[in-house]
């Protein structure tokens, strides 16, 4: 996601750099093919005039510690899927700056009219970043409301997207066992047509992103707590996607790989970090 966020901004004319210090091969290939600028050091961006994190979210808060430490006095716009509260920390870490609070909805934007950033924050900051992207893929979406209110939004479609994933991949597995996937199948593209679901091929792209879309429920469920609401469906969706840890990044990946990671899992809950 964040070699084609920033390949956008370069192909709307933006310069556009990154760090490559302690990132692998694939990274750099990735930054390389985007057109990003190398930096030797993370000290450079603090002559930037917007920073654009896009990290897992386990990774958001250092990150943000870090760029806190160079000095940087410019807009930080944080465009990971965390939690509420959490972009509320990320503000206070970064107080010599100005930060706008990011949500990206869709898959990496390569295409027109198929991934949205929702932006909240002071005003001026979100115009700003607004104008950033105007011209790219990414469309911008403005919201009312401070820091919080675009990663609520974010989290709010992602637990009704990313757990149905989970859902369709339990229910095929469930079938398999049982000799009766084929007529899941059937019965899914009969009454449920362009869902992961009825074509449950689609589902591998989900255990290759496993490893972050497990602590991305995490942020879930703790907004959850945070709103009086319960978080059990999150936990479980956490502990679910655990079990495809080993598919990371996997390109050859198979739909009956992924299903048999499933069986025979006598797997519990992930509780919440304290």
């Amino acid at each position: 996601m964040g070699s084609a966020v920033g390949a956008q901004l370069v192909a709307a004319g933006h310069q556009c750099g990154w760090v490559p210090e302690g990132r692998g091969s694939a990274t750099r290939r990735r930054a390389a093919e985007a057109g990003l600028t190398a930096l030797t050091k993370l000290d450079e961006l603090a002559s930037c005039d917007v920073v654009v994190s896009v990290c897992p979210p386990a990774a958001a808060l250092d990150v943000a510690r870090q760029v806190a430490r160079i000095g940087f006095t410019g807009c930080y716009v944080d465009a990971n899927a965390i939690s509420p509260r959490h972009s509320e920390g990320i503000a206070a870490v970064l107080d010599g700056a100005t930060v706008v609070d990011g949500g990206i909805v869709g898959p990496p934007p390569r295409k027109p009219d198929t991934t949205r950033l929702y932006l909240s924050g002071p005003g001026d900051a979100v115009t700003r970043v607004h104008d950033l992207f105007r011209h790219t893929t990414l469309t911008p979406v403005v919201l009312p409301g401070p820091v919080g209110a675009a990663s609520a939004l974010k989290l709010a479609y992602a637990t009704y997207n990313k757990v149905s994933i989970v859902l369709a991949a339990q229910a095929h597995a469930l079938a398999r066992q049982h000799g009766v996937d084929a007529q899941l199948r059937e019965l899914a593209a009969a009454t449920l047509p362009g869902t992961p679901f009825a074509d449950p091929e689609r589902l591998v792209s989900a255990g290759q992103r496993a490893w972050r879309w497990a602590p991305e429920m995490r942020e879930i469920a703790e907004t959850c707590r945070d709103a009086g609401l319960p978080a059990d469906l999150l936990d479980a969706a956490e502990a679910f996607l655990t079990h495809w840890r080993q598919h990371k990044d996997d390109p050859d990946l198979t739909l009956d790989q992924l299903l048999g990671a499933l069986t025979g899992v006598r797997g519990q809950a992930a509780q919440p970090d304290t």
